[in-house]
């Protein structure tokens, strides 16, 4: 009797509930988004693997570009990589720009490349000689054969002559190769701070003689993040995703958090030992080649039109660009702007 009533019930309830689908369909689910694909970015670095490039591969490392949704592939440079040309010619999408007369001197080319961050506030660049007594200061190695590289003789060596009066005469090929400088006491040759030093030491078993430019007057930025103005104009918001990530792991590298980077490093250059790399990390810092300058204000990779037009106004009064030059179109600051004003 109690099925049968209760089948009545649902015999009877079946129209009406039919009725009512009728008037009231249910709502299909929604579709779900789907899942963008990161965007792929070629990075070329100016030189083979080594700390000063460390905060890139801590991000690559720690999946940092990849929660930003960018697949990056980081192209290890050397003496032969221009990276203006690659990204001009499309063989790599940002890369690194060593030093800020790089970047005025591709808006003297009309090309179509700006720097969007600057992880270094200095430029790592020195001048190295054996411990002696006739040196002790760089405007007293004027008419001294000096060994620097192709590169230098048009970013920091036209500075060195207008302010210290060196001139071309003096230059001789350095072909990083140090054998050369250990082998003559008088030779002095470039280098970079976080590197040939330590180098040197560990090979010659004496202390060189260090200057460091940047603590002579020379300005600028170093280390910056180039962009060609086809990806800034396309796709800022990747451009902005890179800069702000790029911090992060430069943050953590500096920070203490370098194993994952380190390892990369040295997956990519064998050469990098673990001495080397971690010497190089304590120059940094203790040397404020990062976390200096306008870093200390608006946090690490940040620029200013201020710094940037202190060091367009040097070179102009040196001679080493037209006061017309249109230096702006140098750099582009939306993106330090937009990033975190994290210092450490």
């Amino acid at each position: 009797m109690f099925r049968a009533a209760l089948a009545a019930v649902f015999l009877f309830a079946a129209p009406a509930v039919a009725a009512a689908a009728k008037s009231h369909p249910a709502k299909a689910p929604a579709a779900k988004a789907r899942p963008q694909p990161p965007i792929k970015i070629r990075f070329v670095t100016d030189w083979k693997a080594q700390a000063e490039h460390g905060g890139f591969y801590e991000a690559l490392a720690e999946g940092l570009y990849a929660k930003a949704g960018l697949d990056v592939k980081i192209i290890q440079g050397g003496p032969s990589v221009n990276v203006p040309q690659m990204l001009a010619g499309g063989a790599a999408d940002f890369g690194i720009g060593s030093d800020s007369f790089i970047a005025l001197n591709l808006v003297r080319q009309h090309a179509p490349i700006k720097a969007v961050m600057a992880v270094f506030q200095k430029n790592p660049q020195v001048l190295i000689t054996h411990p002696r007594g006739d040196i002790k200061t760089l405007a007293e190695m004027r008419g001294k054969p000096i060994m620097i590289s192709d590169a230098a003789t048009v970013a920091w060596w036209p500075w060195l002559k207008a302010k210290y009066g060196f001139s071309d005469a003096q230059i001789r090929k350095y072909t990083f190769n140090l054998a050369p400088f250990l082998s003559d006491p008088a030779a002095i040759q470039e280098g970079y701070l976080t590197s040939e030093p330590f180098t040197i030491e560990q090979k010659a078993h004496f202390k060189p003689q260090v200057f460091l430019l940047a603590d002579n007057g020379f300005p600028g930025y170093a280390n910056m993040v180039f962009a060609s103005q086809r990806w800034i104009d396309t796709n800022p918001r990747a451009v902005q995703a890179f800069v702000t990530a790029t911090q992060a792991g430069w943050l953590h590298y500096l920070g203490g958090e370098a194993a994952a980077g380190n390892a990369l490093i040295r997956h990519d250059n064998p050469e990098m030992s673990d001495a080397l790399i971690a010497q190089a990390i304590v120059k940094m810092k203790v040397y404020g080649i990062a976390l200096s300058g306008d870093a200390k204000t608006l946090g690490l990779g940040a620029m200013t039109d201020a710094s940037w037009k202190g060091f367009f106004d040097t070179m102009v009064k040196d001679g080493l660009y037209d006061p017309t030059l249109n230096y702006r179109q140098a750099y582009d600051l939306r993106f330090v702007r937009a990033m975190p004003m994290n210092f450490q």
